[in-house]
């Protein structure tokens, strides 16, 4: 099974769809916004705490059915599920709601792909999983240039800086970083189906009550807004339990490195649910998209460069 999760197309195959699901989730998040008629950084807080409520309940479902039995985490596991509700979905959503808000659309994507570079260097800096390697930078600076790309586009950056803007989104990297190699620490001595759909359900309580106490409130609900939810929440349920697995098994930075599809797939995939063609069926989309192949398939290569740490 471990030979099977190590594979290179496992890998690829794997993280594509997690990315794809991310890539879905951007679009869908806006659709959501219309249906519960949400507006305001703490709507969008209560918001997304519903979604990973109902997220981590259909997660351990699912991970108890196929498991046969009912998935509880292991008494010494509990502080880390803790720890990592905190990081990965509490302070990660917090900083990049308050981010956005404060911020340009393309910079929040520019800074946000960001967070391949924070986990690749926690990974062989702070947690010492794997090696820092000139291959590994190379890959990660190709692939970063294609997200660049497709998002500048035609519009331009705004070169302002401000701490609750560009600031927080980038703090909201840090929390995405630092969680994929606890996911990757307390996954070796704990179930990261279990890891994932406790830690969903901890930190959506936790955003819902900060999103409600903040004046957050959705109003609004109808039978196709619900379905949507539902949705969004699978997305997560899926594509971070999928992610969880495979950061188990894997260097952090194999794996890490599909993150720069995220933004290529919402691009796409927005174009076509919401109707914003812009750049991402262009010369300039296509491009971009070949430039994060490239960055992914370098880093994933076997090819033995010199490292750095």
């Amino acid at each position: 099974m471990k030979n099977k999760l190590t594979s290179t197309y496992t890998i690829c195959f794997g993280a594509m769809l997690s990315c794809l699901l991310w890539g879905s989730a951007a679009p869908c998040i806006k659709i959501g916004y219309s249906l519960f008629e949400i507006s305001g950084t703490a709507s969008q807080l209560l918001f997304a705490g519903i979604r990973f409520i109902i997220a981590g309940i259909l997660t351990i479902l699912f991970g108890s059915i196929l498991s046969r039995k009912i998935l509880i985490p292991q008494k010494s596991s509990i502080p880390d599920v803790f720890k990592l509700a905190m990081v990965q979905t509490v302070l990660q959503y917090i900083f990049y709601y308050i981010g956005l808000a404060n911020t340009s659309g393309v910079n929040a994507s520019i800074i946000n792909a960001s967070n391949v570079f924070v986990s690749l260097l926690f990974s062989c800096l702070l947690f010492r999983f794997e090696k820092l390697t000139t291959r590994k930078i190379f890959g990660s600076v190709i692939g970063f240039l294609g997200v660049i790309l497709i998002n500048i586009g035609g519009a331009a950056i705004n070169g302002n800086f401000s701490f609750a803007g560009e600031g927080a989104i980038f703090m909201s990297c840090l929390s995405y970083g630092l969680s994929s190699c606890l996911i990757k620490r307390y996954s070796q001595r704990e179930n990261p189906v279990t890891l994932s759909g406790y830690q969903f359900f901890t930190g959506g309580i936790v955003l819902t009550i900060i999103g409600f106490l903040c004046g957050g409130r959705i109003t609004h609900v109808s039978t196709q807004a619900v379905m949507l939810l539902i949705y969004l929440a699978l997305v997560s349920s899926i594509a971070y339990t999928l992610w969880g697995i495979l950061l188990k098994y894997n260097p952090v930075g194999k794996v890490a490195v599909f993150g720069f599809m995220n933004p290529i797939f919402g691009v796409i995939l927005s174009a076509w649910l919401l109707g914003e063609q812009n750049q991402a069926f262009s010369i300039i989309g296509v491009v971009s998209l070949l430039l994060t192949c490239i960055g992914i398939y370098i880093v994933n290569s076997n090819s033995k460069i010199k490292n750095l740490s």
